[in-house]
């Protein structure tokens, strides 16, 4: 603090030029507060560090005040998301950072005073040991059937499938619900409770970078999958009266005759999903445990139910009148075709035309047990509850 006194001639205390009643001059200004700050940042991990976890390392925090800004970029200039809590005490990311990769902090607190503290750090994630992705299905920008379900098959076997599942969301308009079941350590299905509804639009959210997924294995994709739910098509197959009726919107779209698996060779009961289509395909029983039983090069208007190798598919060797009167097939549902799969009037041709991947075919009355929900995209066989035990 500084006073100003001015003597007079007489030595004696009197006013200074221009004031009156003791108040500063005009040209006179007051000293600025250069107090410092109570505000103190804090940043972890610390300024320099290597081989930092991409999850839980980072934290931002202030004590003495309040965090007013912080700013966190990758290499690349690209800002990490994240929010600083309610009480403006802490900030964490929204999201866990990616392997090898340098990032700045730079964050500012403020005390009661509005005093400014500031702080600077840098630091790099660790290098993984190995990477992982995901093989989805089904693919971005398709339409399907009601029954298909969001699929992935890792490369590599995960062990911490908590974390890999964090980075996997699965959106849908209009909104419904979706939990998502293991089968091993590779492969993770993702449905609803029911059927997708028609016309619903569905996002898969991959959002794998940085995770870890096993012990120095991390994710390495950030990509957004879109797909379209079409009109609902579910065809049910009773093996007992030898044929298939089409049900298209919940109504009758046609009735027609089938030849299922034989008394040695039955086809599986269950929902299964068409997961694949072929105009022609070659099918050999040596792939499926038939031995040299059959190997057909040609198999016109196929359609994968099973990973094991059911299909529903079109039959040219068969006679006309075995379709519709008897089961003949290796497990198999076939349907009356033409070789070279070239006559769209044909029952095979007509339902592999108004099919889609997704599509529903549940067979019935066979004398055989329900397909596993694993052998294929043939979840819907589990209720609910057993989905998400």
């Amino acid at each position: 603090m500084l006073l100003a006194t001015a003597c007079g001639p007489d030595g004696g205390d009197k006013a200074g030029p221009g004031s009156d009643d003791g108040k500063p001059s005009a040209g006179a200004t007051s000293s600025a507060d250069t107090s410092v700050s109570t505000a103190v940042v804090s940043i972890l991990p610390r300024d320099g560090a290597t081989d930092v976890a991409t999850t839980g390392a980072l934290k931002v925090a202030a004590s003495g005040g309040k965090l007013s800004s912080v700013v966190v970029k990758d290499d690349k200039g690209v800002a990490v998301p994240g929010a600083v809590s309610a009480d403006g005490l802490g900030w964490t990311p929204a999201d866990h950072l990616d392997t090898s990769t340098a990032y700045t902090v730079d964050a500012v607190a403020k005390d009661a005073k509005g005093r400014e503290s500031d702080k600077h750090a840098s630091f790099t994630t660790t290098v993984p040991k190995d990477t992982f992705v995901g093989f989805f299905t089904p693919e971005d920008g398709s339409t399907v059937g009601v029954g298909m379900e969001v699929y992935l098959h890792f490369n590599r076997p995960i062990t911490d499938k908590k974390a890999v599942e964090g980075g996997l969301k699965v959106t849908a308009s209009p909104a419904v619900a979706v939990a998502a079941k293991w089968n091993g350590d590779q492969d993770v299905y993702i449905r609803p409770q029911d059927y997708w509804a028609a016309g619903t639009k569905v996002t898969l959210s991959l959002n794998l970078n940085g995770v870890e997924g096993a012990p120095g294995v991390y994710g390495k994709q950030h990509k957004d999958v879109h797909f379209t739910v079409g009109r609902r098509q579910v065809s049910i197959v009773d093996a007992a009266k030898h044929s298939m009726t089409v049900y298209k919107d919940n109504k009758v779209l046609r009735t027609i005759p089938i030849s299922s698996g034989a008394p040695e060779h039955t086809t599986y009961n269950g929902k299964m999903v068409i997961s694949e289509k072929y105009i022609k395909t070659r099918m050999n029983g040596d792939t499926v445990g038939f031995g040299g039983e059959y190997d057909i090069p040609d198999v016109p208007h196929a359609m994968r139910l099973t990973n094991t190798g059911t299909f529903i598919h079109g039959n040219y060797w068969a006679a006309p009148s075995v379709f519709g009167n008897s089961n003949t097939s290796h497990g198999c549902v076939g349907l009356h075709d033409v070789r070279g799969a070239g006559d769209a009037d044909t029952p095979a041709a007509w339902f592999y035309n108004h099919s889609l991947l997704g599509d529903v075919v549940q067979v019935v009355n066979s004398h055989d047990r329900t397909v596993q929900w694993y052998n294929g995209l043939n979840g819907w066989n589990l209720s609910w509850s057993e989905w998400n035990a």
